[in-house]
């Protein structure tokens, strides 16, 4: 059985991976996704999305400079001696949900209380940044 007919004979898109591996052993070749093929990553993914609720371009790099620090854009990131978690370290962790249900695995909600957060306890992220800057914490 040829690569091609290998290939044609997978019918399902979840069956399309095993199909392109077995295809490229019959074959001896190796195939390869492409940049544009690869999926985006988890990190790429919270950052477009805290892109888009933060909105503005100077509070967004406020943002992402906390967040980087923090966590580095590690959604599920723990510290071990304080139990602070997710993208912005809430403390306790469970403060989040009162941005909704999904605060554990969903960065998206986390953003959006890290944002809510910042802008209530200093004013803006830029306003929290600086004073991270200070502080090494925020």
């Amino acid at each position: 059985m040829s690569a091609a007919s290998i290939l044609r004979a997978v019918a399902t898109p979840k069956k399309a991976l095993a199909g392109a591996a077995l295809a490229a052993a019959a074959c001896g070749t190796l195939i390869a996704a492409t940049p544009a093929q690869a999926a985006p990553t988890a990190t790429g993914s919270a950052q477009a999305t805290a892109q888009q609720i933060v909105g503005d371009p100077a509070q967004y790099q406020c943002f992402s400079n906390i967040v980087q620090r923090e966590s580095g854009w590690n959604h599920t990131a723990t510290n071990a001696s304080s139990g602070a978690y997710g993208l912005v370290q809430a403390l306790p962790a469970t403060k989040m949900a009162s941005a909704g249900s999904d605060w554990k695995t969903n960065p998206a909600t986390q953003i959006q209380w890290g944002l809510s957060y910042m802008n209530e306890r200093y004013g803006s992220p830029c306003a929290a940044w600086d004073f991270w800057q200070s502080n090494n914490w925020y």
